[in-house]
């Protein structure tokens, strides 16, 4: 690139990258040229191995010394999916709209926050960007290996910006300052298979299984506080693999996910879930997997920081908000405060994902105010 970088020729450079996870496709090459010549130190390293790697992680730092800013961001996209209008990974320009996978989640994002990064050159202090290639995917080879890397050196950053999509109804109108966590929980009940006129042969599952689901759906588990909504639990699958009308399956299973709030803990969670089974089904098992805990980062310099940068561009106030599902948040809030902020969230994940050519425009002066205010020298 030559001259001042434009965020929406960056965005649609990374989007012909077809980087569904975990594949790389060349995209944090394109990345690396841009930071490169910004005068970052980049590097880059791999994690996992198949069938959910190998990963592409880097992280980018320019500076040194406090106070560290760090963007926080991810390459990666979901599959594009058959019945786009054009190709998901042609980036295409229709009346004021970029369209393509990955233009709104979150490739338009780090465009934009590389063309403000571009523009603040002579801040104080660090400043650096976490990009991983599997946030998309299982999220265990990416920024966990990112927050392993910096902690092997003794890197800490003091603030993370995460620019996923949050803006809601148009752009600036929503941080988030935290995120629920998430336990998904696969339940499995043993019975003995036999004929259905023949019920003392054999040993019917299914009414074990009912009752713990009635028992779970009917769990209480907390009211929400002031600033998240009370946790919930769905029930996502039942399997009964009997095979015929007059068959006794042999075992029943169903499948469960809560997004909780900071009132619960997974393995608490967890804890309880085993309990109901076993009480209802001793020979039952559980699988659990708790994708992450919940996080607040109560607002305060960083979220107040933000708040300022996007009134100070748009005119916008913007809400705080903890809504939503996880992101790489989850990790990054554990080692310094963190919040979200970027785009409009409306195409993300779907067909014809498309971005406002002037939100992402926007966006990028919005990172820069961000910048000046964060690094001020």
């Amino acid at each position: 690139m030559t001259g001042p970088i434009d965020p929406v020729a960056l965005a649609a450079d990374l989007i012909r990258c077809a980087s569904v996870t975990p594949a790389d496709a060349g995209a944090q090459d394109v990345l690396t040229a841009a930071l490169e010549a910004q005068g970052f130190t980049v590097h880059r390293f791999t994690s996992g191995e198949a069938p959910h790697g190998p990963v592409e992680n880097m992280i980018a730092i320019r500076g040194q010394g406090a106070p560290h800013f760090a963007f926080a961001g991810h390459s990666d996209v979901v599959p594009a999916g058959q019945g786009w209008t054009a190709g998901a990974f042609e980036p295409e320009i229709r009346g004021d709209l970029l369209y393509g996978r990955g233009a709104v989640d979150m490739k338009g994002a780090i465009a934009a926050f590389i063309a403000a990064t571009e523009r603040v050159q002579d801040h104080a202090g660090t400043l650096s960007l976490l990009i991983t290639g599997d946030e998309e995917g299982p999220a265990l080879y990416g920024t966990r290996a990112i927050i392993d890397w910096l902690d092997a050196r003794g890197i800490r950053p003091d603030m993370v910006l995460v620019g996923e999509p949050t803006s809601d109804k148009r752009l600036g109108d929503t941080i988030k300052i935290g995120r629920r966590g998430s336990i998904n929980a696969w339940i499995t009940v043993p019975g003995t298979q036999g004929h259905v006129a023949y019920p003392h042969l054999a040993d019917n599952p299914v009414a074990r299984l009912v009752r713990i689901l009635d028992r779970l759906q009917r769990w209480h588990l907390d009211d929400g506080n002031a600033w998240f909504q009370p946790s919930n639990l769905e029930i996502t699958d039942i399997e009964v693999a009997s095979g015929a009308t007059n068959i006794i399956p042999g075992s029943a299973g169903a499948r469960l996910n809560i997004r909780f709030n900071d009132v619960q803990q997974g393995a608490a969670l967890e804890a309880e879930i085993r309990r109901i089974v076993a009480e209802e089904a001793p020979r039952g098992t559980v699988e659990a997997l708790i994708s992450g805990e919940a996080f607040l980062t109560a607002p305060g310099a960083l979220s107040s920081l933000m708040s300022d940068a996007i009134r100070g561009v748009t005119g916008v106030d913007a809400e705080y908000s903890t809504t939503g599902g996880t992101s790489d948040a989850r990790f990054l809030s554990q080692i310094a405060p963190t919040v979200e902020f970027g785009l409009c969230n409306a195409t993300m994940h779907k067909l014809d994902e498309a971005v406002a050519v002037e939100d992402l425009r926007v966006l990028a002066d919005i990172y820069e105010a961000v910048l000046r205010k964060a690094l001020r020298p």
